[in-house]
Parts: structure tokens; C-alpha cells; sequence
């Protein structure tokens, strides 16, 4: 076995488990939610953006597939350029875009960045058999450390980050990871932004509390991977699953809520729960088009477009790095 890849996973590992014990173990309890993707959270993932009830994907697909030629006309000035998706999932969106730049003749390399190797193995198979001429390298790990490798290079980046993953940051992290992002880039390079937007309460909250309960597996396959990887003893039906949305804030907050008082172990550790006690688990916060613009002004981002579905329930934004 190749020692570097072990060492690699061990450190992969401890971190993981360093991480989790740090959330369960603080006064309010949280689990971080990158760690939803193993495998099996993969795959119910999957399962959730094709819910009714999550209309985030059906809406983005809308706009890519209404609004692809404006989409290239807007990013692209005719020169090379590469597009790097943080978080590519199986880039059933990107796709669209894709097909219709190569059908365009467009230069440009697709670089897709996923934390999960797993997620990056299923997406360049099906590129190659959908679209076997498209010039793919796929990066596994970190997003800074993707932006940091590949950012450095003479063409235009056109970062793509998609699904309203900037919803699972608060605003003080969004600033953060926005300015960080930022620092990485090239004077003219650009973010496509997916956003989800403010809309009726109701709608919101039932993508986050499907009637089918997949978005409730998604949450508890965390604490099964965290019995398989830390050996821990979680009791999966001893807690319950509890999304509700603010409407001023915007921000739509997932939590498993201990239904009994227990303790469970935890990489050799004792956590114990109070009955009723709350991890928190997502943030998924929604945006108007004010705070979208203080966003980009927090963040030395110039806006440049946006375009949006037939109902303005979800908005793709297209700043540049001045």
C-alpha cells in the first residue's frame, strides 16, 4: 500500500474525528456539515435534489437551460478561459452550460473541485460517455487549495459555485469565505453564484422537511458515519429531525434533537445529552437583492449580471473581480 495515501487518510481521519468531537463536545452542540458526504450521503443527496419539494435544483436548471447563451455572452470576452466548480456534485446543471459551449466552439477547460473522491470518479465517467471531447482535470480536496493550485495559471477562471451553496454560511462566514475566494483570483476573473432567494416561508420549509423523510436519512447518515469512522454508538431512533425557517433572517436551520436523556460514545469520548438537547447540524440561508449587492460590496466583488427563474424564486449572479 502506498504510505503517502495512508498517512492521508489517517490525517483525514483525525481530523474528522477532531472536528466532530469539538462540536459535540461545546456547550451548544453542531456537527459540521461537509461531513454529510460519504458514500450513502452522496447518493441521498442525490435523491433530495430530485425531490418536488427542493425546487433549488429545478430552478437553476430553468435558468441554465433559458438563459445559456446569455450565460456564455456574459463570461466569456472570446479568449480562454476555465471554469472551476467548487463543490461539482454530479454536475447535472453544469452540464447544460457545458454542451452548449462546446456546441459553440468555445475554448475553455472544466475543472470540477469536490471534496469527494467518490462524487469525482461518478462525474468524470459520465463526461466522458456524455461528452467525451470536453478537456476535464478534476481536483479532490480543498477549495482554497484548488483556487491557490490552479488560480495561478494565465487564463481567466470563471469560479463556479452553484446550488446556493453560499446559503450554508452565515453572513458573517459568507463575507469571509467570499473575501477569502476573492483573494485567490485574478484581476478580471469571475464568480457564477448560485443564490436561493427569499419567497414564500412555506416553500422554503418544506424543501428542508420533505414528505418522502429523505432529507431527514440525509441528516441521520451522519451519525451512522460517525459510527462507523469514530467508532461511536449513536441510537439513530433516539433522535428526531427539526428544520425551521426565519423569515427576517432568512436563514433555514436543520437540527436532531435528542428525544431521551443519554450518553453516547464517541472516539473514546463521553457525550451526553440532556433530553431535547439540539445538534445543530445546516444553515441555509436565503438573500434579497439588497443584501446580494451589500454582499458584494462587503467583499470587493463588482456585480456584472444576474439572471433569474420565471417565478424569482432563485437567482445565478455574475461578479468580477475588479
Amino acid at each position: 500500500m502506498d504510505t503517502n495515501h495512508t498517512e492521508s487518510v489517517v490525517d483525514s481521519l483525525s481530523i474528522f474525528e477532531e472536528e466532530v468531537l469539538k462540536g459535540l463536545l461545546a456547550t451548544n452542540k453542531s456537527l459540521p456539515s461537509k461531513y454529510f458526504y460519504d458514500a450513502k450521503g452522496d447518493e441521498l443527496f442525490q435523491q433530495i435534489m430530485h425531490l418536488e419539494e427542493y425546487y433549488l435544483t429545478n430552478k437553476e436548471l430553468e435558468i441554465f437551460t433559458s438563459h445559456k447563451q446569455g450565460i456564455l455572452e456574459t463570461i466569456s470576452n472570446g479568449e480562454p478561459f476555465r471554469i472551476i466548480e467548487l463543490g461539482a456534485g454530479d454536475g447535472l446543471k453544469t452540464k447544460i452550460l457545458l454542451k452548449h459551449f462546446m456546441d459553440c466552439s468555445v475554448d475553455f477547460t472544466y475543472t470540477p473541485v469536490d471534496i469527494s473522491g467518490n462524487v469525482l470518479e461518478i462525474l468524470e465517467r459520465s463526461l466522458f460517455e456524455e461528452l467525451p471531447e470536453l478537456n476535464i482535470e478534476s481536483y479532490q480536496g480543498d477549495y482554497f487549495d484548488a483556487l491557490s493550485e490552479i488560480s495561478s495559471r494565465p487564463e481567466k477562471d470563471i469560479v463556479f459555485f452553484l446550488g446556493s451553496n453560499i446559503g450554508n454560511f452565515s453572513h458573517e462566514e459568507a463575507v469571509s469565505f467570499l473575501s477569502n475566494l476573492r483573494g485567490h483570483l485574478k484581476s478580471s476573473d469571475m464568480l457564477f453564484m448560485g443564490v436561493d432567494l427569499k419567497k414564500d416561508p412555506s416553500a422554503i420549509l418544506s424543501a428542508y422537511n420533505d414528505s418522502k423523510g429523505v432529507t431527514r436519512e440525509f441528516n441521520l447518515n451522519l451519525l451512522d458515519r460517525i459510527n462507523s469512522e469514530l467508532d461511536a454508538d449513536f441510537n439513530r431512533e433516539n433522535f428526531m429531525h427539526y428544520p425551521y425557517y426565519n423569515p427576517q433572517t432568512g436563514e433555514c436551520r436543520s437540527y436532531l434533537i435528542s428525544t431521551i436523556e443519554q450518553d453516547v460514545h464517541v472516539a473514546g469520548e463521553l457525550v451526553h445529552f440532556r433530553a431535547w438537547e439540539a445538534i445543530f447540524m445546516e444553515i441555509s440561508k436565503k438573500y434579497d437583492e439588497v443584501q446580494l449587492k451589500e454582499l458584494a460590496e462587503q467583499t470587493g466583488f463588482q456585480i456584472v449580471r444576474s439572471f433569474q427563474d420565471e417565478k424569482n424564486w432563485f437567482s445565478d449572479v455574475v461578479w468580477v473581480n475588479p
